[in-house]
């Protein structure tokens, strides 16, 4: 595709969330938020060993992460966690959040550029912070409720490394952008930075200068 400043079109500015904009991991601190420190901790042990098989690469993330939530919120209804995750962001999630990311956000929305938030963390409470926040997308790991219940599964892929891309690209449509900047922090968003013009990994170097 042609992304040459010659040729028009949108410029696109995707982050990842997840110790990218934030300090550190929200779903943890959402789930602890949500069911206490005791259920916490019990779903912990209780998914250890399919987290165990992940690290050593014999598992897949999204498996142990539907195994970590049937665990904590499994059966919660979809109003209970709606709530929940409101409360989340709005008590919650604001100290979590690094003021330079804030601050590269605004400045991309100055450029007038869209904002795409790329997160493997459920868009149940990511949504109500990306409106706030001025994304216009959340392309994120969606939860699947059956009669209005939380049924410990994952509805959609889990929205990491690889899978970023296809979200991207599925989001980009015939539309891909003139420029893409991409922003990230771990192995899970390696694909994505690789996609982009303008990649920024956390911990390697300044960010790049905003000039489109």
């Amino acid at each position: 595709m042609d992304r040459s400043p010659s040729s028009g079109g949108r410029v696109v500015a995707a982050f990842d969330f997840d110790g990218t904009i934030t300090v550190l991991d929200s779903l943890r601190d959402f789930v602890q938020y949500t069911v206490g420190n005791p259920r916490f901790v019990y779903g912990a042990i209780r998914s250890a060993p399919w987290m165990a098989r992940m690290l050593i690469g014999m598992s897949d993330r999204g498996v142990a992460k539907a195994h970590f939530l049937a665990a904590t919120i499994g059966a919660m209804t979809r109003p209970k966690l709606e709530d929940a995750a409101r409360q989340f962001v709005e008590h919650r999630l604001s100290a979590l959040i690094r003021p330079e990311m804030v601050e590269r956000i605004q400045e991309h929305k100055r450029h007038g550029h869209q904002l795409v938030l790329v997160s493997a963390s459920p868009a149940l409470y990511l949504r109500a912070w990306a409106r706030g926040a001025g994304f216009d997308a959340v392309l994120a790991t969606e939860l699947e409720f059956r009669d209005d219940r939380f049924s410990g599964r994952l509805a959609s892929p889990n929205c990491w490394g690889a899978e970023k891309v296809r979200r991207l690209q599925q989001w980009f449509g015939n539309e891909p952008p003139r420029v893409l900047h991409a922003y990230g922090d771990s192995r899970g968003d390696k694909e994505m930075l690789a996609l982009a013009d303008h990649g920024w990994l956390r911990g390697h170097g300044e960010m790049h200068s905003i000039d489109e």
